[in-house]
């Protein structure tokens, strides 16, 4: 999906749920299509504040939007314990992540040969996969 029709996407499911459209879910979202990192919520705030400035959004309302756009599945995050979490957009191809446990710096990836395994093992198992994700948590080159 690109920009449009991930917005697109948003209205649509807002008002499935009876809900109110709003500019503010609009632009984290946006901020999120756009991004070419893992973003925290304070990373989102500060963007707004750069790329939006006449927009009156406050960090509670960043904080919100990103539940509700993860809970409709139009986002997703990397928990980082105590640290809170990191969000990206789900319009992107699928990917895996290594995670640095020091700096947090996360590597996206993707591996045809893992793929094909995991395939192998679910069928081996009469399991379908509907998703999945793959995090490998270690210290990138800078840290170790």
């Amino acid at each position: 999906m690109n920009t449009e029709e991930t917005i697109e996407e948003l209205k649509k499911i807002v008002k499935q749920k009876g809900l109110k459209y709003t500019e503010q879910r609009e632009i984290v979202l946006n901020i999120l299509l756009n991004a070419d990192e893992h973003l925290s919520a304070e990373d989102v705030y500060n963007k707004i504040k750069e790329q939006f400035p006449d927009t009156n959004i406050g960090i509670a309302t960043v904080y919100r939007a990103l539940s509700f756009l993860e809970e409709v599945d139009l986002i997703t995050s990397i928990a980082f314990g105590t640290d809170g979490k990191k969000y990206e957009s789900n319009s992107k191809s699928h990917h895996d992540h290594l995670i640095c446990t020091n700096c947090g710096k996360i590597v996206e990836f993707l591996d045809e040969e893992i793929e094909k395994r995991q395939d192998r093992i679910a069928k081996k198992n009469k399991f379908k996969i509907t998703s999945h994700s793959m995090q490998l948590h270690g210290l990138c080159e800078e840290c170790q």
